[in-house]
């Protein structure tokens, strides 16, 4: 009988939670679709290049979402239709009832820690590379219906857009904290894919820079507005901590704690020697202040790189936690209506688990706490689902 019961739980869990997750990732594909397309003036072509990387990114918000509302929807039910009273009249614990939800979650969660590294470290990434293939197209687009385009790098104004010309362009680009400003009779936008560049081509333009420099220059000129920081997509010192996959956190975190290593041996030698040779100036103004903010930076991508797997594992095993709450909550609830019981279930775990997730991490990144902290929002849930287990216990 156990046996049989178990299956049948796991049954309904299952058809409860694979129905549910297509309806849920079909709606976050489309919101995110919606939002990239409203954002980015996309074209149906670079829509559907998007399509696969946006999926791990929705599964990685479906699962704990799907899994919660399919474990109170079966257990409200089973309450509310008096089958835990039947099932413990025969002589059998309600904690029985609750070990294949528990199961299900404790083997839901790998899988959803492998989907959310999937999505930070792939799927991310592949949609700013989508959206970077496709700005030309973008930004002509924006400029024939707004006669501009800014962007974080780069803004251009034109007074009209002829097919690929621009008349009379007027673009500014920052580079280095130094923005130059060009101005042409005409120009033309062509995007360099293997070299990630954005090839601004000018035709009788003025250049400017600061305040003092300018330069005329007559006839056809080209110059290179870069979009991506580590074109050839290996700079892992340069990638952010979060946008790595979990294999080459580790390793990325020794080399980190060697270059943190480095710039404090530096710092120390160049503070040492200033006190030697008297120059005690350089060490608040000049080069003493860049080899702290050096460290300071270097120190702060170690504390992130830490952080990340706890991170990610606490993220995947949401799924578990959420289901710990979900299942005895439904299950002491007692209402079969399936939006009722994942109310019930699902704002309180809410208004409980992002707050306190999201000041763990603030609290690690700020180096308050062990970077495990990360677990905070998880720990509490468990607590709590616990308490649940034991009334349900003595249901």
């Amino acid at each position: 009988m156990p046996t049989r019961l178990t299956r049948y739980i796991l049954a309904e869990i299952l058809k409860i939670f694979v129905v549910a997750l297509i309806a849920l990732t079909l709606l976050i594909l489309l919101i995110g679709v919606g939002r990239t397309l409203l954002r980015e003036g996309l074209g149906p072509l670079a829509i559907v290049q998007l399509l696969p990387y946006l999926l791990p990114v929705s599964l990685q918000f479906a699962f704990p979402a799907t899994a919660l509302f399919a474990v109170s929807c079966v257990y409200g039910r089973m309450a509310g239709d008096g089958e835990v009273a039947t099932v413990k009249a025969s002589g059998i614990s309600p904690l029985r009832l609750l070990q294949p939800a528990f199961i299900f979650a404790f083997l839901l969660s790998p899988f959803a820690v492998y989907i959310s590294d999937l999505a930070v470290s792939w799927g991310r990434p592949g949609i700013n590379r989508v959206v970077m293939l496709s700005i030309e197209d973008i930004v002509y687009r924006k400029m024939r219906s707004q006669h501009s385009y800014t962007d974080d790098g780069f803004s251009i104004h034109v007074r009209n857009v002829n097919g690929k010309k621009l008349e009379y362009p007027t673009v500014t680009i920052s580079s280095g904290g130094v923005p130059i400003k060009f101005e042409a009779r005409e120009g033309q936008l062509v995007l360099d894919a293997e070299s990630e560049q954005l090839m601004l081509k000018l035709v009788d333009s003025r250049w400017v820079r600061g305040e003092s420099l300018q330069i005329f220059a007559p006839g056809p000129t080209e110059y290179p507005i870069p979009l991506s920081d580590s074109p050839d997509g290996e700079d892992q010192e340069s990638t952010r901590p979060g946008d790595l996959p979990l294999r080459v956190i580790g390793t990325e975190r020794l080399r980190q704690d060697a270059r943190t290593h480095e710039a404090a041996g530096e710092l120390a030698a160049q503070t040492s020697f200033s006190i030697l040779t008297s120059r005690y100036e350089e060490i608040v103004d000049g080069k003493g202040r860049e080899r702290r903010a050096e460290l300071d930076a270097s120190r702060r991508r170690l504390m992130r790189l830490k952080i990340a797997p706890w991170r990610r594992w606490a993220e995947g095993f949401s799924c578990f936690f959420f289901v710990l709450i979900g299942a005895p909550l439904a299950m002491i609830s007692r209402t079969s209506d399936y939006w009722t019981t994942f109310g019930r279930c699902f704002l309180p775990t809410l208004l409980m688990y992002y707050p306190l997730f999201i000041l763990g991490l603030n609290q690690a990144k700020d180096g308050a706490i062990p970077p495990y902290g990360v677990w905070l929002g998880n720990v509490a849930l468990g607590a709590i689902g616990m308490i649940l287990v034991n009334r349900v216990r003595r249901y």
